[in-house]
């Protein structure tokens, strides 16, 4: 199948839909003439004791720990960007309206830096860490506006959810009880675009209109859509360990390490966000 990594899918990256590789090992590739590996030095070229594609010829390639490492420093920008912003920009009454101005700056940014690294033919370490940068900005003061005017306690909440929802997808992913194949990416991506169109439509009502436009982020309505939005970044979430383990697996230049990193990220605010708002809707505010 094709991977998910916009970067690998432009350079033909593609394995069977069989074909699974095991995370930290370097595994057999899939039969010759159902896949190629485009990092090896000759990409048509088979093992002759095994038929398989031959694996890269290259010192630099991905590693775990390489996908772990650089996890770790982008969301740990994340985090400690999000707590300096929490301090920095009190959401009392006196300064709510200064600290949500900044935030939704902060917010707009970061999505420009990461439109700019998805069209990008090569990872930029510079541009995923001021998009994390940019980003904790906008988690800190809306998490403290959350525990200010909702309850101390709801980051922690959101915070515990989003690290259930990591341990049992990948669980699920490495008991191969979630199979991430070509029908499954494409549901998730139409499922995605469909989510994402009803909250741009409900956002400009609410503008217009007032209120909670179409009202999917309250109520009943609400609660339907957290649960899907937080399905459906764990859906990515899949994706993205699809990626990495095929990325190891096919010897990727170290450097995409960094695009596995930003994925995760991405994704992993995704649900925290969702489920921020999902608790915050059951709490009744």
């Amino acid at each position: 199948m094709r991977s998910s990594n916009p970067v690998f899918s432009r350079r033909g990256f593609s394995r069977d839909n069989g074909a699974y590789a095991g995370f930290g090992t370097q595994q057999p590739q899939a039969q010759a003439g159902t896949a190629t590996n485009p990092y090896a030095t000759n990409p048509y070229a088979t093992d002759p004791a095994t038929g398989m594609p031959q694996a890269p010829v290259r010192g630099d390639a991905m590693t775990i720990d390489d996908v772990v490492s650089r996890t770790a420093l982008t969301l740990g920008t994340v985090i400690l960007t999000a707590a300096v912003s929490w301090i920095a920009l009190p959401v009392d009454p006196a300064n709510i309206n200064k600290s949500y101005g900044i935030a939704i700056g902060a917010a707009l940014i970061a999505f420009v830096f990461a439109m700019i690294q998805s069209f990008k033919g090569k990872p930029v370490p510079a541009l995923i860490l001021a998009y994390a940068a940019f980003e904790g900005v906008f988690l800190g003061v809306i998490s403290s506006a959350v525990s200010t005017y909702v309850g101390p306690g709801t980051v922690v909440q959101a915070v515990m959810g989003t690290m259930c929802v990591f341990a049992g997808v990948l669980v699920a992913y490495k008991m191969r009880w979630i199979r991430v194949n070509r029908r499954f990416v494409g549901f998730v991506m139409a499922a995605a675009m469909g989510f994402l169109l009803l909250m741009v439509v409900n956002l400009l009502f609410s503008v217009f209109a007032g209120g909670d436009g179409l009202g999917f982020r309250s109520g009943g309505l609400g609660i339907l859509f957290g649960v899907i939005g937080i399905l459906l970044g764990a859906a990515f979430l899949a994706m993205d360990f699809k990626m990495v383990e095929d990325g190891v697996a096919y010897g990727a230049p170290r450097e995409e390490s960094w695009l596995a990193a930003f994925g995760l990220t991405m994704t992993l605010v995704w649900i925290y966000m969702e489920m921020l708002r999902l608790i915050s809707i059951l709490k009744g505010d």
